[in-house]
């Protein structure tokens, strides 16, 4: 049957596919365009003239009278002087390249704009996990040196907890003897005297097996005798230079610790500084026996003040070990085991209903349940993610702007064909502008990355250097993701140009098969991601919000908090800022305690708990030194009993307040008057409760919320003062005290701030996943706009007759802007639609980790979708009015 061409409706004839892939793979490579070209040409002729049957029988004629020798395939050798890889013809394809880059600077701005943006995040993103996932991977044998948790299988809810009471780790080693064991107490900075020189630095304490678990590199000493004696204490790198100079500090004097606990030591090593991504930090090493009041605590299992390494032997691994560790708690803490079992605990899978087991130190960093810090995995995984999609976005910009732009070009690639150009020829000159595109994008990416690392480092917190940029294993990262981008975003069109039909380019039909599917599959995907991260930066900036306005349980606002430092007595401070200000009125109380709210200037965190048994009953609370006026200093009322007071002498020997929780725990409706202390306890060394204050956040809310029990002291350190300030002179208080500290404290630094100011320094993590995902929202937004307009563009192009022949027919503006766009609109629905859904579970994930929350509102996803919708109106809608507004004359005649 003969074909009818005037029918629109009719495809045009194809010739069998099979045979056609049988003569390519025969053909050598050199005449295959050529050959293919006239067989195809041949057949079209035939089933006009002849009917489609005939053609195809006749076409199998036509294969077989081309298989002979000088058609057939040739050894790659005979035809190797054409090589595509020569220096010559490679230097003439960036020739070319250039030229036609230069040629269209519009086309290549927008790419190197958009990708080189996307490069220089993706290497602050890529960077920021890299070290992340990296923490503590640098230590030799790191798969055999893990830190004890307790974990605990209590009826409410199973817990974990790196803290652990002193003496375990010397029990440890006694019950397996084969065990490196090191106690680790990452204590606070402490004042180190050298030559009647002062640095405030932090001192580590610790055992003598610290340096056959962890390999930094000890620069002086020797690794198994530098801590030998209790006396002994090895200096960091930076710490030696700043105390000595270029002189050796082997053997020399150096005092350590404030007016109360004075001792010296002698250096016996110089170990290099810690990085930033270790567990462990450090600027001296001394032994933990040194630690005040270690004789008291030495023996107790109930203080829970540090954290425990161990390395196990070759050829243990640790799932053996910790079956072997099962009758170490029933042995050293049988209260504990039978305080749960009153309680109704029963044993997990494993077996345990308490028990102490291991965390591999790579892991450590991650479970904040045990270390107590660290960045959460999901904010790793989600700087990752955002580094892909943003990188992802920008490579589909660039492939939809490359196929955009091959209608332009399709003649051009039609003539080198009909002038006998090679496939292979055409896609390796094709693809070397788009690898230049990269290239160029790939170091403007990389310059912006450096300019901007100082500022980074300031808005988001982060310790990034140039030398990070420079490890191997970043290197190797950052090649390999310029290696894919090059063939993802430059090879697809520059494949998808070199299939090109000449014949039907240079008439002037150019079709990408099944264009719809790469189309929409693009465009899906753009927004979806864009959506995803719109809906993320939304419910992280609420929870952010929610957490800072919180009620704390105190007044947070009008009340500065002064971290003392090590060089001064803080009891003395506190009594000499109390008498210099006493007739102030704008200071309205002055307090101290030993542990700030919030994360201060000084950048310092501690917690220590207390857990003994009451009335049968487990009870663990935090311990808090405060000083007379605390409550009233953070507006704190009791709701029984009474504060603190100076009439009472007993009050700063053995009386303590305590929180409604803590009542609770103890299972108390009216404590006040009652004991406090371990069931065990017969001596008469108990505190009596003498009040009961509101529960109060003593720490982040993000983390675990515990009872509190608070005391005076008349020996302990004071290590913050908190100033409460009359509002009307708020302004220039900070001034006032500035001046009145240097008189009372010379030697010590003012360091103070607000404490409203500190508070918001405990969601800094929360707040720069929040900055981070808002600033990329942004940027993908762009990106896809960018590459929607360039679909747009497309679209058009190959619709210029329609939109002709319907304003011919009387189409309006308003009409041809609904018919262009219903498809991307449909499209953005498809988008929103995958993307809703994993912003939810994503978030709702992201959020069960607080035990305060905000609830994930509906009208969050809507306001996204709609504003995505009008975003993606308005970048069709700018490229159709322009088109609509031309000529229909100009139109018809375009084809």
């Amino acid at each position: 049957m003969k074909r009818n061409e005037s029918d629109p409706s009719q495809k045009p004839a194809t010739p069998p596919k099979w045979l056609d892939k049988w003569m390519e793979w025969c053909c050598a490579p050199h005449l295959r365009e050529e050959v293919m070209g006239d067989l195809h040409e041949r057949y079209q002729k035939r089933v006009r003239r002849l009917g489609e049957r005939r053609a195809r029988n006749l076409y199998w004629r036509d294969i077989m009278t081309y298989m002979r020798p000088s058609v057939l395939k040739r050894k790659p050798s005979d035809y190797s002087s054409s090589s595509l890889l020569s220096v010559n013809m490679l230097r003439n394809y960036f020739k070319i390249a250039f030229r036609n880059l230069w040629k269209s600077k519009g086309y290549a701005a927008i790419n190197v704009v958009g990708l080189s943006v996307a490069f220089c995040i993706c290497v602050f993103l890529f960077l920021t996990a890299y070290l992340q996932l990296t923490f503590d991977s640098f230590h030799a044998d790191g798969d055999r040196i893990f830190q004890t948790y307790f974990f605990t299988n209590d009826p409410e809810k199973a817990t974990k907890s790196g803290a652990m009471p002193l003496p375990l780790g010397p029990a440890l080693k006694a019950d397996f003897p084969e065990l490196a064991t090191a106690r680790v107490m990452n204590g606070r900075k402490s004042l180190i005297e050298v030559n009647g020189n002062y640095f405030d630095k932090l001192a580590t304490m610790t055992d003598e097996d610290f340096f056959k678990i962890f390999s930094f590199p000890l620069l002086k000493g020797n690794r198994e005798t530098a801590l030998r004696d209790i006396n002994n204490i090895v200096l960091s790198e930076n710490m030696a230079k700043a105390a000595f100079g270029t002189q050796d500090p082997m053997g020399k004097i150096v005092f350590l610790g404030n007016e109360s606990d004075r001792k010296q030591y002698i250096v016996t090593g110089v170990v290099s500084d810690a990085p930033h991504n270790s567990t462990v930090q450090y600027d001296a090493l001394v032994r933990i026996e040194n630690l005040p009041n270690y004789q008291h605590g030495k023996d107790r299992w109930d203080n829970f003040s540090h954290s425990v390494f161990v390395k196990l032997p070759p050829h243990v691994n640790q799932a053996a070990f910790e079956n072997r560790l099962k009758p170490f708690a029933k042995k050293y803490l049988p209260a504990t085991l039978e305080e749960l079992t009153k309680k109704g605990a029963k044993p997990d899978a494993l077996g345990d209903v308490f028990t102490v087991r291991l965390q591999q130190l790579s892991k450590v960093h991650f479970d904040r349940e045990i270390s107590g810090k660290g960045a959460p995995i999901a904010i790793v995984y989600t700087l990752l993610g955002i580094g892909f999609f943003i990188l992802l976005i920008a490579c589909i910009n660039f492939i939809n702007l490359s196929i955009a732009r091959s209608f332009t070009r399709a003649k051009e690639v039609g003539v080198r064909k009909s002038l006998g150009a090679l496939k292979n020829q055409l896609f390796v000159q094709i693809w070397s502008e788009s690898t230049m595109i990269c290239f160029v994008s790939f170091a403007v990416g990389l310059t912006l990355a450096y300019a901007l690392l100082p500022e980074f480092n300031a808005r988001f917190d982060a310790r990034l250097t140039l030398d990070h940029l420079f490890q191997p294993g970043f290197i190797a990262m950052i090649a390999g993701l310029f290696v894919v981008v090059t063939l993802l975003a430059g090879g697809y069109p520059a494949w998808q140009m070199t299939r090109f039909n000449p014949v039907e380019v240079l008439k002037g039909k150019v079709s990408i098969k099944r264009p719809g599917i790469l189309r929409n599959s693009l465009i899906v995907t753009q927004f979806s991601m864009s959506s995803l991260l719109a809906c993320c930066t939304i419910i992280a900036s609420q929870q952010v919000d929610f957490l800072r306005t919180r009620p704390l349980g105190f007044d947070k606002e009008q009340v500065i908090s002064i971290p003392v430092g090590n060089q001064v007595n803080g009891r003395q401070v506190l009594g000499r800022l109390r008498n210099k200000l006493a007739n102030d009125p704008s200071i309205l109380s002055i307090t101290g305690t030993g542990v700030n709210l919030g994360r201060g200037k000084d950048r310092v965190t501690s917690r220590s708990t207390v857990g003994f048994t009451y009335k049968g009953r487990k009870v663990e609370t935090d311990w808090l030194l405060v000083d007379y006026d605390y409550f009233k200093t953070l507006n704190i009322k009791p709701t029984a009993g009474r504060e603190f007071s100076r009439a009472y002498s007993s009050d700063s020997v053995n009386r303590i307040m305590i929180t409604e929780s803590m009542a609770k725990a103890m299972g108390e409706a009216n404590p006040v008057g009652l004991l406090f202390g371990d069931d065990s306890d017969s001596s008469n060394t108990k505190s009596q409760i003498i009040g009961v204050v509101p529960d109060f956040h003593l720490y982040s809310i993000a983390s675990e919320k515990r009872p509190i029990s608070i005391h005076l002291s008349s020996t302990e350190a004071i290590r913050y003062l908190f100033v409460r300030v009359a509002p009307s002179s708020s302004a220039n208080s900070m001034d006032r005290l500035k001046k009145v500290w240097k008189e009372v404290a010379p030697q010590s630094e003012f360091i103070g701030s607000f404490l409203n100011e500190n508070i918001d320094n405990w969601y800094q993590d929360e707040e720069m996943l929040s900055r981070i995902t808002g600033l990329s929202a942004g940027i993908a937004i762009l990106l896809s706009c960018l590459g929607l307009f360039a679909v747009a563009l497309m679209v058009i192009e190959q619709r210029t007759k329609e939109i002709g022949i319907r304003k011919v027919m009387g189409a309006g503006i308003p009409n041809l802007i609904m018919v262009l766009s219903q498809d991307f609109v449909k499209l953005v629905l498809i988008a929103l639609t995958i993307a809703i859904p994993l912003a939810w579970f994503g978030m709702k994930s992201w959020l069960d980790s607080y035990p305060e929350r905000v609830e994930i509102s509906v009208w969050v996803f809507l306001m996204v979708g709609l504003v995505s919708i009008l975003i993606a109106l308005a970048t069709v809608s700018f490229q159709t009015v322009k088109a609509a507004l031309v000529n229909p004359i100009k139109s018809l005649k375009s084809e």
